[in-house]
């Protein structure tokens, strides 16, 4: 049975929480200092700033949490002057565990919502992150940003690069963030998912296993998620 929907009040706070604890490993290029990627410069400023200052865009979001590493001593600096921004050293070993402990200690009632984003999709658009608290606070549950697959999928043969199975696109979609939920539902998905052994990869994926089905809202190819070394320079290009 799928859990009923809490009912929307239009009191409940909107926080958005930005998990920014990890060094983001892949996007490090060949000789490159090991300086987290979201504090590397994108059209002159942290990558962070960017992401942060999307989220500050829509003044329904009453305030930004950032949760980064324990001894952290870039962040600070890097979003000075930043309104409704909170910067907090509570990261965790995972993502999950991140933003759990963020969560816990921004102490939410249940019913308020929680957005999660990540630091390293700056590119996020004013009118998708709109259409994604418009759809959630409709919906009571939350949902998440998602595009429609676009390419053919190919599935690999185990423990190589060889194609298995080509796989039809249709039904798929690309996860990104924002992910919207309500903050009770949200502690108690993460509170359960990181004793997992395997840890979810985003908080849909946390809900899910409540018996939740997050609505797919349509997202933005410019909130693409920086992760190669050579994505700096295309998303820097058009941000």
């Amino acid at each position: 049975m799928t859990p009923s929907k809490p009912l929307f009040n239009v009191q409940n706070r909107i926080v958005a929480l930005v998990p920014a604890a990890g060094i983001g490993a892949r996007a490090l290029g060949a000789g490159e200092v090991n300086l987290p990627k979201q504090y590397r410069l994108l059209a002159g400023q942290a990558m962070l700033r960017h992401s942060v200052s999307a989220l500050l865009a829509d003044p329904r979001i009453q305030e930004v949490r950032v949760a980064v590493a324990p001894g952290d001593s870039h962040a600070n600096g890097v979003l000075a002057g930043l309104a409704r921004t909170h910067c907090s050293p509570c990261g965790g070993a995972t993502r999950a565990q991140t933003v759990l402990n963020a969560l816990s200690e921004a102490q939410l009632a249940p019913e308020d919502w929680v957005l999660v984003h990540d630091a390293a999709r700056p590119g996020l658009p004013r009118d998708a992150l709109a259409r994604l608290i418009d759809a959630c606070l409709a919906d009571g549950v939350g949902g998440l940003l998602a595009m429609p697959a676009a390419d053919t999928l190919k599935k690999a043969q185990p423990f190589s690069n060889n194609v298995a199975q080509t796989v039809a696109r249709e039904g798929f979609w690309l996860a990104q963030t924002p992910q919207m939920f309500r903050a009770g539902l949200l502690l108690e998905a993460l509170t359960r998912a990181v004793g997992a052994s395997e840890p979810p990869t985003d908080e849909a994926q946390a809900m899910e296993a409540l018996g939740y089905a997050p609505i797919l809202v349509r997202g933005s190819g410019k909130n693409t998620k920086i992760t190669w070394p050579e994505d700096f320079q295309w998303v820097e290009s058009w941000l």
